[in-house]
This record gives C-alpha cells, sequence and structure tokens, in this order.
C-alpha cells in the first residue's frame, strides 16, 4: 500500500522552510505540492505555490528558475480567471528578467502586463439596454 502524499502538509513544510531561510529545500517542496495541487484541480493552490517557489529561486539569485515558476504561476492563473496573481507573476517574471538582462524579455512582459491591465479596466459587457429609455 501507498502513502498517501498530502500537499497541505507539504506545504506548510516549505513555508516552515522559507521562513527559515532555507529557500532551495522551500523552492523544491513548493514546486512538488505546486504539482499536486494540479493534480487534485486545486489550481489556485497551485499557482501560489509555482510563485512562492519563484520567490526562493529570486532570493537564491537563480533568476531564470524564478522567471519559469512566476511564468508557470502567471499561466495557470490567466486560464483560470485569477488575473490579479496573474499579473502579480508576470511583473515578479519581468523583474527577474531585467536583472538577468533580458530587455527584450522583460518589454514583452510589459506589452502584456498593460493589456492585462487595460482588460481589467474596461467596463464588464455592458448592453444598451436601459431601464429609462
Amino acid at each position: 500500500m501507498t502513502e498517501k502524499v498530502d500537499p497541505i502538509k507539504i506545504h506548510k513544510d516549505a513555508n516552515a522552510l522559507m521562513e527559515s531561510s532555507k529557500y532551495a529545500e522551500a523552492r523544491d517542496l513548493f514546486g512538488k505540492a505546486a504539482d499536486l495541487y494540479y493534480k487534485g484541480q486545486n489550481y489556485f493552490g497551485s499557482a501560489e505555490m509555482n510563485y512562492k517557489a519563484g520567490e526562493c529561486s529570486a532570493q537564491l539569485k537563480e533568476y531564470q528558475k524564478a522567471v519559469e515558476f512566476f511564468t508557470k504561476s502567471a499561466d495557470i492563473s490567466l486560464a483560470k480567471g485569477f488575473e490579479r496573481y496573474g499579473i502579480s507573476a508576470l511583473e515578479n517574471a519581468q523583474e527577474n528578467q531585467k536583472t538577468l538582462g533580458n530587455t527584450k524579455e522583460a518589454e514583452e512582459l510589459t506589452k502584456k502586463i498593460d493589456e492585462l491591465n487595460k482588460k481589467q479596466q474596461e467596463p464588464e459587457d455592458e448592453s444598451s439596454f436601459s431601464v429609462f429609455s
């Protein structure tokens, strides 16, 4: 009989490691929790765990890995309707691209973030119907 893996326990363990500045171990656990949450259809949990893995990678100055985790978080977030979280993840990916000196990639992310922010500010599908007409 195989032991059931508990993503919530892994999530808590990863948080504790992160708080203790054990970023490499925390990143690995966050990545594992992200995969388990995704398989269990907890998409926000998966996006959050990828985001935290990105934060750990940035702390370790592993900026390319940080970009990958933040991008994965953004992809999940935006696909599932968590726009604000997705934009935040893209902003972090953009900062890490800048740190790497990847100007072109950072500019592309700036455009994408601007488009998403503009879309967020647009009113929801207003119809021309009015009770006063």
